[in-house]
């Protein structure tokens, strides 16, 4: 298992930026113990939450294990506060910069399937959200998203007034990452217009795994886009149980949902 530091020149954010990699390629043999497949590895591409950075996925849960263990490379980029979605004014293109540009950079890099079916986008929260939002408007390149109790905060801000301030964010900073709260919703910003549009594509819906706590301050809005994915018929995983947003929770549910997308 070989854990990555990685700094390279990233044309969608216009300076050079780093992401952590674990690329199990040097697993150890053991005697009487099946070698694992050492062809092209499957992908998941794992985001952060609001506040939070490069490591937290090392520190925090046992993705170590879990790529160690399937042969599977994960890379975790560092999304900042933006939500993983695109500032053409700043010219800080962090959607473009996950969804694609970092597929393919370490597809050039690493030993990597470039199949649909083996790549995958997941985070928790913020990165939950990224995940949703990224993994539909680049669909081509991801066949499976995880998105735990994701902040899809779009079902809130849309319209908002400038005395909006939930308490962890205000209306400032809404309108400085999404743009003109009042064009929100049917934006490719929005998680049901990407979906829709993506309809009248050629291109596959990925399987959507999602998963919430009981007590998470963001169940509502988790509610309400499992409920649109019900109505539209779209292939998904919803799991829910007792628990809050914190890393008790994310722990468990990453393991369930690595295991459900490798399948």
């Amino acid at each position: 298992m070989a854990l990555i530091q990685v700094n390279f020149q990233s044309k969608a954010l216009q300076r050079e930026v780093i992401f952590n990699a674990l690329i199990p390629i040097d697993t150890m043999e053991i005697p009487g113990k099946q070698k694992n497949n050492q062809g092209p590895m499957k992908a998941l591409y794992l985001l952060h939450g609001y506040s939070g950075g490069l490591t937290d996925w090392i520190s925090f849960s046992n993705i170590r294990e879990l790529s160690d263990r399937y042969h599977v490379a994960v890379f975790m980029p560092v999304g900042e506060n933006h939500f993983y979605i695109d500032d053409k004014d700043r010219r800080a293109l962090y959607g473009e910069y996950v969804g694609n540009e970092l597929v393919q950079y370490t597809r050039e890099l690493f030993p990597l399937s470039h199949l649909k079916e083996d790549t995958y986008i997941g985070g928790f929260s913020m990165g939950g959200y990224g995940a949703i939002r990224n993994g539909l408007k680049y669909a081509e390149n991801f066949g499976r998203i995880i998105a735990l109790s994701s902040a899809i905060i779009t079902y809130k801000i849309q319209n908002a007034g400038t005395d909006y301030d939930d308490g962890i964010a205000d209306y400032k900073y809404l309108k400085s990452v999404f743009g003109d709260l009042n064009q929100l919703q049917g934006s490719d910003k929005d998680p049901e217009a990407l979906l829709n549009n993506l309809k009248n594509t050629d291109i596959s819906i990925p399987n959507i795994y999602l998963a919430c706590g009981t007590e998470d301050f963001l169940l509502d809005v988790n509610h309400k886009f499992r409920d649109f994915l019900q109505s539209e018929k779209v292939d998904h995983s919803y799991l829910e149980s007792q628990g809050e947003h914190s890393w008790d929770f994310w722990n468990e549910y990453i393991e369930k949902a690595f295991l459900w997308a490798i399948q």
